[in-house]
Formats: C-alpha cells, sequence, structure tokens
C-alpha cells in the first residue's frame, strides 16, 4: 500500500500541491456490555479508508476513498487538489516539518486477536456479578472495550510511516438505592498494554469494591458550598489540565484568537508547583502514539513549567504559521475527518507531597473522588467540573463522605493558589472531541492537587 501512497503523492505534488499528505487507516474494534448479568452488546466493527490532503494558500482540500482500489485512490488524490483551489483562506502553502521514515509495532505482550472471544466475555460477565454484594444493588454494569488501528502516512515533506496503536478498556458501574437515594459508582482500567493488563486485575475484587462503594454512598452528605480548600483526586487534577489548559493550549484555537492563554508565553501563570505535560510518549497510557496523523513522531510537550507558560502544541499547519517545532498533536477521528491540534496524554507533573501530608494542613476542606464531567472552556478559562463524590476534611482529618458537588472558578486562579502537589501520578484514560464531534482516544490526570476552589453542594 506504501507504494500506491507516494504515487499518490507525486501525483498531488505534479497537479502543483505545494504541500499533501496521503493516509490510510483501518480500525477493528470490539464492545462486550453486560447488564444485570445479561449481555446488552456484543459488536465487532471494521472500518478504514484513505484519505487526501492538498493544501494551495491557506486552504485544505479533504477528499477520500473507502478502499485500495488503484484507479479510485489515484481519482481521490486528484480530487484533494482540487478542492483545495476553491478556498478563499491566506497562509503560508508549503509547510515545514519533521520527516520521518518507519514502521513502529504496539508493545504488548498479548494481543487482543489472539484472545479468544469466550475469555473476553467471562471476564465481563465475571465483572457484572461481583459487583452484586447487596441488595441495595440495583444495577450492575460491566463493559469491555477494544480497538485495533493500523496506520500509514506519506507526505510531501518525504515522510513514510507505518504503526499500530491497540487500546482497552474494562469498566464496573454500580447503582444503589434505597427509599429516598438512588448513587452510582465505577472503577475503569484501561491503556495500551494488551490484554495482559486485564489478565492482572482481579476482577472479583473490582466488581465487589465498585458495588460496595455504590451502597457507601448512600449515607453520603451534602457538600460545603464557597470557597474552599480543595484536594483535588487526580481524575478531577486531569478535569482541569484537560478541559481548559489543555484545549487553550491548542494551537489552533491561539491562531483563530479563541484561547485565553494567547498573550501569556514566558509569563507566570500559576504557582511555582505547577508543571503540565503534554506527552504522546507516555508509556501504556490510552493517548499514546507512536506518530501523529500527519506523520510526525509523538513528543513530550511541557506546557507550564514551574509556573510558567511555555507553550503550544503543533501540528504542521500551526507549527510553520507560528515558526515552532511540530510537536505530533496533529490528530483525526477517521480517514473521514479533517486534523485539528488534539491532546495525547495530558497532566500535571507529580511534586514532593505525601496526601496525608497535605490533608494534614487542612483546617476546613474537602478531598474530591472521581469526577464525572467537566466542561471545556478555552476562550474564557473557566473550570467546571462535577465530583462523583468528596470526603470532608475537618482540622486534618478525613471525615464524612460527601455526595456529588460541583467545582468552578477561574482555571488561572485555582492554578496560582496551589500550594501542594501529590508525589503520585495516576492517567484516567478516554476520549475527547473538539467541540462536540471528532473524537480521538486521550487520557488526562495528575497527582493530588491542594488549592483553592469554589464548591457547590447538591
Amino acid at each position: 500500500m506504501e507504494e500506491l501512497l507516494v504515487q499518490a503523492v507525486e501525483r498531488m505534488k505534479d497537479l502543483g500541491a505545494k504541500f499533501c499528505d496521503a493516509r490510510k487507516q483501518t480500525v477493528k474494534s470490539m464492545q462486550i456490555q453486560i447488564v444485570d448479568g445479561a449481555v446488552r452488546a456484543l459488536n465487532t466493527t471494521r472500518s478504514g479508508g484513505v484519505c487526501f490532503r492538498s493544501r494551495s494558500g491557506g486552504s485544505w482540500g479533504y477528499a477520500s476513498c473507502p478502499n485500495i482500489d488503484k484507479a479510485d485512490v489515484m481519482a481521490a488524490a486528484e480530487a484533494a487538489v482540487r478542492n483545495s483551489r476553491g478556498g478563499t483562506a491566506e497562509g503560508k502553502e508549503e509547510l515545514k516539518g519533521i520527516v520521518s521514515v518507519g514502521k513502529v509495532r504496539a508493545e504488548v505482550g498479548k494481543h487482543p486477536d489472539r484472545v479468544p472471544l469466550e475469555d473476553k466475555l467471562r471476564l465481563v460477565l465475571d465483572l457484572d456479578k461481583a459487583q452484586r454484594v447487596d441488595g441495595k444493588i440495583v444495577n450492575t454494569n460491566a463493559m469491555y472495550l477494544e480497538s485495533v488501528r493500523s496506520n500509514e502516512v506519506v507526505n510531501a515533506l518525504g515522510t513514510m510511516v507505518e504503526w499500530d496503536e491497540i487500546r482497552g478498556r474494562l469498566i464496573a458501574q454500580s447503582i444503589a438505592s434505597d427509599a429516598e437515594r438512588t448513587e452510582i459508582f465505577y472503577k475503569i482500567v484501561d491503556g495500551t498494554k494488551g490484554f495482559d493488563m486485564f489478565e492482572a486485575v482481579d476482577v472479583e475484587e473490582m466488581g465487589r469494591a465498585t458495588g460496595g462503594e455504590a451502597v457507601k454512598m448512600l449515607t453520603a452528605k451534602k457538600c460545603p458550598s464557597g470557597l474552599l480548600t480543595c484536594i483535588t483526586d487526580p481524575s478531577i487534577t486531569g478535569l482541569l489540565a484537560h478541559e481548559v489548559m489543555g484545549h487553550a493550549s491548542e494551537a489552533d484555537e491561539v491562531v483563530k484568537k479563541r484561547s485565553f492563554l494567547t498573550p501569556v508565553v514566558g509569563k507566570k501563570v500559576a504557582s511555582s508547583q505547577i508543571t503540565m505535560v503534554d506527552d504522546g510518549t507516555f508509556e501504556g497510557a490510552h493517548g499514546r502514539i507512536p506518530f501523529d496523523d500527519e506523520g510526525t513522531p509523538s513528543s513530550r510537550t511541557v506546557i507550564i513549567e514551574k509556573g510558567v507558560y511555555k507553550g503550544y502544541m503543533h501540528n504542521l499547519e500551526t507549527a510553520t504559521e507560528m515558526g515552532a517545532r511540530p510537536t505530533g498533536n496533529g490528530r483525526a477521528e477517521s480517514t473521514s475527518r479533517r486534523v485539528f491540534v488534539r491532546m495525547t496524554n495530558t497532566f500535571f507533573a507529580p511534586g514532593e507531597w505525601e496526601l496525608e501530608e497535605m490533608i494534614e494542613g487542612v483546617k476546613h476542606g474537602v478531598l474530591t473522588d472521581k469526577m464525572i464531567s467537566g466542561m471545556e472552556d478555552p476562550v474564557g478559562g473557566g473550570f467546571e467540573a462535577k465530583a462523583l463524590r468528596g470526603f470532608l476534611i475537618e482540622n486534618g482529618k478525613v471525615t464524612d463522605m460527601l455526595r456529588g458537588f460541583s467545582l468552578t472558578g477561574k482555571a488561572l486562579d485555582i492554578l496560582k493558589t496551589t500550594d501542594a502537589v501529590g508525589k503520585k501520578l495516576r492517567l484516567d484514560g478516554g476520549t475527547c472531541g473538539k467541540g462536540v464531534e471528532d473524537y480521538v482516544p486521550v487520557s488526562s490526570g495528575g497527582p493530588y492537587c491542594r488549592s483553592k476552589i469554589i464548591l457547590g453542594g447538591a
């Protein structure tokens, strides 16, 4: 296939494209869902195609085809060049980037293709069954997700790369209810380590813990409201890193003047405790990629270093426009979607504090535990998130469990108050949309962080 992609790129160059590329991708995925002991879904899908881009002025032309028939491939390549000439945007035609050549295979011990369906199904059935620990459990859910992506990229710079990405997720979710309330709790295992990471999980313990915590939450109290000292757990810490600071650090938002971080490079934006990174090379993480969808090698990009804002994530276009080095953050959901600047694994780096030390220094505050949702606000810099639950801290000790509550404030105001960052880093995997669509696999996280945040109890 690589030879045909090379021919297509040469054809686009012959037709006048100053920059062009060809990308082939196939995706095999599986979903197994068990609800209350019964199989709700058992799906396998396969999709893919070939996508071409051509740049004329500042305009992109896209075209794609679902197969690798030579006539169709060449016709789509020619269409991409024609499409690029219809735009009116201004910009640099010849993009600069990093030339890469080679093949990278996912480093996994057990490829999911070598695992019988029966073993996967048994894993999910056992996880669902283990959650039924109490009569107050009214609903149990268990889900297994896997994805195997094969990618090839050839571009006009001379890049010719091929790689694969293997991902998996195992999810347990329990719902408990009594005469007055209904509560939910979940646990997730995810990453890019192959089926091995699930074989290492004690699914009985994972299921029992999920169900048990859901029952405990029925007695949780209302969270106090106001500006309080808050120790955010890695999932809430990751929401702040991803939804506000991360999206606003995607350079295409900066070029469009839609980022509140546009004027702050080189300035102190947070306490010296804060370092923030996007790292596509993070071993085993859900957002790990050898190359982005433009063929640029993934990298570790420092966005904030000891409180000072250092710069943005780039694809080829924004790096050329801003005179920067591409960071390997040009990503697309599929061959039918365009390439945006997208995050990979985004997190606040660990610090020097033990969690116990952080708690001991709080007279009255809250410790969060797990997130439900967060809001993207790259324009205004506002932070809004919903925590699944938390714990009250009184005179340096953890006391009452708290039911779900909201966290709000301006991201930079919160980060300037951060006075303690924990030693242990944890990442949580998922998918991220650019706005409301174009989803790509990512992870976010960090350590426990102690800051001042506005809390609101439900």
